[in-house]
């Protein structure tokens, strides 16, 4: 199958690696044509992935509209804030679109396939989400995903692409639930790097993971996902490998903001987007619309845009009413 990868990052490079694993015909579309170059010249894309070998039969392309034109499935890996602005070029695209993007957006509240379903309302649309770090999965270290839609003939589709012997695909109707779950984890992250970068301990962050189930659950429930969905991989699973990792890009800059550095500049500083920043403010906004208690949301999105100290958010966490689990 021909296959376009927009956004030549870390992600959709080793996903680009592993369509091609497959048999597939892989074209790597990314914005800016100079860093195409360097992985033309090197077979390494080493901004984002380095040490990695990209098959010289990846074709590259800096044309956006040329890159999806013979597509049969396109695979959009670009970071959550521009991604409105580039799939547009899909409006009359009616095959498969599988967003492996983590988001959610702040002025409508969509996650990213709710954003495909207005600019391609024609697709069949997938999310691929679950906790998987680009570097080990181009490592081919056994990992496990999970690929959603509502309708299940495109999730098994989407399945059937990307399955590799090192690469196991589940499956879930619940595509909103997969996404919110995806999204969502990349805020608490940021909590539990703020925990690291304050030199707290396990007991913390199990403490904080282990509550911040319960938040994602509440929400996404209220926004009319299926509350089993967040026990899956795109829920806890996600959850673990984002708060524990070294690989972490959000637990990294939440341990940034930990040790006193400014959110924006920490932003400024990063050449891959930590989605968990702009999702902070998204996720927040959403839990007032739909009227949902979630303290640690509040608290990193208080710590983030509002200046709050960041030990005086930790106390308010720990001194909230007493009650039953």
């Amino acid at each position: 199958m021909r296959i376009t990868v927009l956004g030549a990052g870390a992600w959709g490079t080793a996903l680009a690696r592993l369509l091609h694993q497959g048999g597939h015909a892989v074209t790597l579309w990314g914005h800016i044509a100079e860093w195409l170059d360097e992985i033309r010249q090197t077979g390494r894309n080493d901004r984002f992935l380095p040490d990695i070998e990209v098959p010289r039969e990846v074709v590259l392309d800096s044309d956006l509209a040329r890159a999806v034109t013979a597509a049969e499935c396109i695979v959009v890996a670009v970071p959550s804030q521009p991604f409105r602005q580039v799939t547009r070029c899909v409006a009359s695209y009616s095959g498969v679109i599988a967003s492996v993007t983590k988001g959610i957006e702040y002025d409508t509240g969509l996650t990213m396939c709710g954003v495909l379903a207005e600019n391609a309302p024609q697709a069949r649309c997938a999310a691929l989400s679950g906790p998987t770090f680009a570097v080990e999965v181009a490592r081919d270290i056994p990992t496990a995903i999970v690929a959603a839609s509502r309708d299940a003939a495109t999730a098994g589709q989407v399945q059937k692409l990307f399955s590799r012997p090192t690469f196991r695909v589940y499956t879930s109707t619940d595509l909103l639930g997969v996404e919110l779950g995806g999204a969502l984890k990349n805020v608490i992250a940021i909590a539990a790097g703020t925990g690291d970068g304050l030199g707290f301990g396990d007991n913390s962050k199990a403490a904080l993971v282990t509550r911040a189930i319960v938040e994602m659950r509440r929400l996404g429930v209220a926004c009319g996902a299926q509350g089993d969905t967040f026990t899956g991989l795109s829920g806890l699973g996600d959850l673990m490998v984002t708060c524990f990792s070294k690989h972490s890009r959000n637990r990294g800059f939440g341990e940034r903001v930990g040790r006193g550095e400014k959110p924006t500049e920490i932003a400024a500083s990063m050449l891959a987007v930590a989605e968990g920043y702009p999702t902070a403010r998204s996720a927040y906004q959403l839990a007032r619309k739909h009227g949902v208690v979630t303290p640690i949301i509040d608290e990193v999105y208080a710590m983030l845009y509002d200046g709050k100290n960041v030990a005086r958010a930790v106390r308010d966490l720990m001194s909230r009413d007493l009650k039953a689990e």
